[in-house]
């Protein structure tokens, strides 16, 4: 009996000392709740979820920003979820503490359920894997040889668009997709692209659509509520798990074919000189050859995928930007008329000579910004900011569109001004170049930033040569002023508008028939 009291005596006590550990627990992540950023209220256990809309998600945040201040706590579930709506702010965490604000959350529905483009560098974890890979990016498309070499493609590529451009004008947008596919199909696969209907490029581009229409990596409500992931695909609400099933096989095949084709033309001595191919035969001796030709293979398609997709969302909202704002083209015309004259196109090299073309475009970059929240990064550990406490696990979603709209840094932010970028004897270096953050911050950079921005320059830099762009005409003879809408996604689409694309002058089809017979 003596035993028997003396066992209960030791586990009630057990018992109290544990519910004593969960009590100060409890107490103790409470008093870390009051010390979290401020944010809107929540409800129990989904939190803010049924406060984040689906589409634009990037001015509910912009909102809560202006509220409470450009860092802001949200629970979506279980998730803790800071965003930051300013540029310092992102700067201070993503850049300078880097060691720690590096990681991804978990993105339920595209990377294990999907398993789109695996393993994907967007998507990855931050780790030996993620270097290897963002090592391997580095080398073939951020040295200034690289980008060098990839100047003839570019030239190429530029003149059949144009040359597109004067036959069919009105199919621009087609023409734009056709000059971005063009350049990364022969940078990732040494591919040339000769058609509209080129069947790698008709492939890409449908799982672009998919991915599209299944809402941006981290956008999800499974990836909030990863317990959903294990109803049955044919329950009511399931569809998101048909969906990733379709993804998953749509995304091998447009990853695997073009891949394939590169180690075949390697085979018979027939390959050109491309991101495949060159990494291939680095690795040609490597022990763990067969893991590396994964991981080149999906490199490879995520290079595709989102260049093609952000540069041609670029170019798109520049053709919007010069139909709504013709002072501003033709200002760019002007400059272009007194630096280059009227009987050559310009080259990578004449950059530094069009200083107002350079404004134009970087207001273009602030103005619509191609990817609003860019993709969320994950805090691996618990820190502290300005005395709030950002608990260890959480997501950090970077406001990119909030940053372009600061009336601190860009006054009149909903106005389109190159010259807010000029710089003057008030002010010399300008207003903050966007560049250095719509691509992102820290180490998750975009590494094909820099071919992105040569390749969208270079475009500009010739339709300002070539072409007027202006207004459309109804019947009336009225003007049809485009109104600047965006389809919801990760990326920022304009929607489909009408503009007026003509030759400025009756040499530009010689012009642009001696770029491409330069450049073939």
């Amino acid at each position: 009996m003596t035993t028997l009291l003396s066992t209960l005596s030791a586990n009630l006590v057990l018992i109290c000392v544990v519910l004593l550990c969960l009590a100060l627990l409890r107490f103790w992540a409470r008093a870390k709740d009051r010390h979290l950023p401020p944010g809107p209220n929540r409800l129990p256990i989904i939190g803010n979820a049924l406060q984040v809309p689906f589409e634009h998600q990037e001015l509910t945040f912009a909102e809560w920003g202006n509220r409470f201040g450009d860092v802001v706590y949200a629970r979506l579930f279980q998730k803790h979820v800071i965003v930051l709506n300013s540029v310092h702010a992102a700067r201070e965490l993503l850049e300078k503490r880097g060691a720690i604000y590096s990681d991804r959350p978990r993105f339920v529905m595209y990377a294990e359920l999907a398993k789109a483009y695996q393993p994907n560098i967007v998507l990855m974890n931050y780790g030996d894997a993620w270097r290897e890979q963002r090592k391997w990016y580095q080398a073939t498309l951020s040295t200034r040889a690289a980008l060098n070499s990839f100047q003839p493609v570019q030239r190429r590529e530029m003149a059949r668009f144009l040359s597109e451009l004067l036959r069919t004008p009105k199919d621009f947008a087609l023409h734009i997709k056709r000059y971005t596919a063009g350049i990364l199909f022969e940078v990732s696969y040494g591919h040339t692209v000769t058609s509209n209907d080129d069947d790698f490029v008709v492939k890409a581009d449908e799982v672009m659509t998919e991915l599209a229409e299944s809402g941006g990596a981290g956008s999800t409500l499974v990836d909030f509520a990863p317990i959903l992931q294990y109803i049955p695909a044919w329950m009511p609400g399931a569809g998101f798990k048909r969906k990733a099933l379709e993804l998953r096989r749509s995304t091998f095949e447009s990853m695997n074919v073009p891949f394939m084709r590169v180690k075949d033309e390697m085979a018979c001595g027939s390959a050109k000189p491309s991101y495949v191919s060159k990494l291939l035969e680095e690795i040609s001796n490597s022990p763990t050859r067969a893991e590396d030709e994964i991981g080149i293979r999906a490199g490879a398609a995520v290079m595709y995928q989102a260049g093609n997709d952000t540069t041609a969302t670029t170019i798109t909202s520049f053709f919007l930007a010069m139909t709504l704002f013709p002072d501003v083209y033709r200002k760019a015309q002007e400059e272009m008329d007194t630096i280059i004259g009227r009987s050559q196109l310009p080259t990578h090299s004449d950059r530094p000579s069009l200083p107002y073309l350079e404004c134009v475009l970087k207001e273009t970059f602030r103005w619509a910004a191609p990817a609003p929240l860019g993709l969320p990064h994950q805090v691996s550990a618990d820190d502290e900011y300005r005395g709030y406490y950002i608990p260890g696990g959480s997501m950090i979603i970077a406001n990119i569109w909030a940053m372009t709209r600061d009336p601190g840094m860009f006054p009149s932010p909903e106005v389109f001004d190159p010259e807010r970028f000029r710089e003057t004897a008030e002010n010399k270096e300008g207003a903050l170049d966007p560049y250095t953050f719509i691509f992102g911050f820290g180490r998750r950079i975009c590494p094909g930033r820099m071919l992105a921005d040569s390749s969208i320059w270079l475009i500009a830099a010739n339709l300002v040569a070539t072409m007027d762009i202006g207004r459309e005409r109804n019947e009336a003879g009225q003007e049809i002023i485009p109104v600047p809408e965006y389809i919801y996604g990760s990326i920022r689409h304009p929607k489909p508008f009408l503009c007026s694309i003509k030759p400025r002058h009756s040499k530009v089809p010689q012009l642009i028939s001696q770029v491409h017979s330069d450049n073939k």
